[in-house]
């Protein structure tokens, strides 16, 4: 059989057996694609969910920030962005006094030819764009405190505009459970001071902080409570399908729009399994997602849920900025066992930026091994750190029927961590 697996920007094809118990290749089920995108978004932000429409509530403000996704998330800004700025503008805030804030988190900026990508050229030459700096303490300011008495730090410029506007993408998240809404402001704008509690050993290793939670979910609620001491007026949210068309707009008050468009997400992108797999082939979704290994721990993480102890989860992932930064790299150099690094991460032995998303992946490979194939990291130093490289998708399938038997339970998900995989 042949299918094509999410792989960088052009896929990768695979061939492989059907056996017995091959449980399938496994799909989110896909939403009807919107037709009419620009018209989608209008009416979005005409008739918000439990809000105003944005026209009204820019009305007599002076200026406004747009917080958006950065490089690393499919947000179809070229479309969303015009057409928020269309309102504010019609609503009298001049585009001298309208900010777009990327929100990094911890990540590199997006700047040159990539930020003309990310918002298209128009805009990037036209509009005042700033990145996001975790580390940049001059560009934070106090809005109250999270968790243990946890300051929460917050982009001073997004706390100073007199409107605040946060898009996003809805996609399945290991920690937060789903991804837009409050994420924008935490981690999207926050300080690596605060990122240090949402992404703290005991915030990871909580049971619910998990894809697809948010009843009960730690990461979850502090996203909520930084966003209400910070202040939020509008969001919009999109879905999008596997081929990241629009398939929903979710614009309005920024829990409730929220919530609504991971209810209609939810219909789409868990699937339960009557058993435990034995191995699992999946990906991170190909790019821009898999464009690193620090990326990469959520496609990982999105099957190990339904992959039985012992089992095995092989990820495509092309990794072309191979672990993602120099500091992740670095965190990989305590992991002289998976066991050992998460005893040291629990007793606090060492705190470094970015080890959260090393935990995440240590934490699976506790109970199954991690077989990788990329062209972006060399298989010596794939062993070094415990995972198992392996030269094609196809052979290692073969290797895997070979190790559990031709009775052996397994799947695809070529669309990695946009399905949630869980056992009933």
């Amino acid at each position: 059989m042949q299918i094509r697996l999410k792989y960088g920007e052009t896929g990768l094809n695979l061939e492989f057996p059907e056996t017995p118990n091959f449980v399938g290749v496994l799909y989110p089920q896909e939403a009807e694609v919107l037709t009419e995108p620009e018209e989608a978004v209008q009416q979005s932000l005409a008739t918000p969910i439990e809000s105003a429409p944005l026209q009204e509530l820019a009305r007599g403000k002076s200026d406004a920030v747009i917080v958006i996704s950065d490089i690393t998330r499919p947000v179809p800004n070229a479309l969303l962005l015009p057409i928020i700025i269309q309102h504010l503008e019609a609503a009298g805030i001049p585009s001298a006094k309208i900010t777009i804030l990327i929100a990094t988190g911890i990540h590199r900026p997006n700047e040159g030819q990539e930020l003309e990508r990310l918002v298209g050229k128009t805009i990037a030459t036209s509009y005042r764009v700033i990145n996001h700096f975790s580390k940049n303490q001059d560009d934070m300011a106090l809005v109250g405190y999270i968790g243990d008495g946890v300051p929460a730090l917050v982009n001073k410029h997004y706390l100073a505009a007199d409107l605040k506007i946060l898009t996003g993408f809805i996609e399945p998240h290991m920690w937060a459970g789903f991804s837009g809404g409050r994420k924008s402001i935490l981690p999207g704008i926050s300080s690596v001071k605060t990122l240090e509690f949402m992404h703290g050993p005991e915030m990871v290793a909580h049971p619910l902080t998990r894809y697809g939670v948010l009843e009960g979910n730690p990461f979850h609620e502090a996203g909520l409570a930084i966003m209400e001491q910070a202040g939020a007026d509008f969001i919009v949210n999109v879905t999008l399908d596997t081929s990241k068309r629009l398939t929903g707009v979710f614009a309005g008050h920024p829990v409730k729009a929220h919530l609504e468009g991971v209810a209609f997400l939810s219909r789409h992108c868990v699937r339960t399994l009557e058993h435990p797999l034995d191995f699992v082939v999946t990906t991170n979704a190909g790019a821009p997602l898999d464009c690193n290994l620090y990326q990469t721990s959520k496609g990982i993480s999105g099957v190990a849920g339904a992959t039985r102890d012992g089992g095995v989860i092989l990820v495509a992932s092309e990794c072309l900025e191979g672990f993602g930064s120099e500091e992740y790299r670095a965190v990989f150099e305590h992991a002289t066992t998976p066991e050992a690094f998460i005893q040291k991460l629990m007793k606090k032995e060492f705190f470094l930026p970015d080890q959260w998303c090393a935990q995440e992946t240590y934490q699976v490979m506790l109970r199954n091994e991690i077989w990788v194939y990329t062209e972006g990291i060399d298989a010596e130093t794939l062993k070094r750190f415990h995972f198992r490289p392996v030269e094609t998708v196809s052979q290692a399938i073969a290797e895997l029927l070979e190790r559990f038997g031709e009775d052996a339970r397994w799947a695809i998900v070529p669309d990695g961590p946009l399905l949630i995989l869980k056992v009933d």
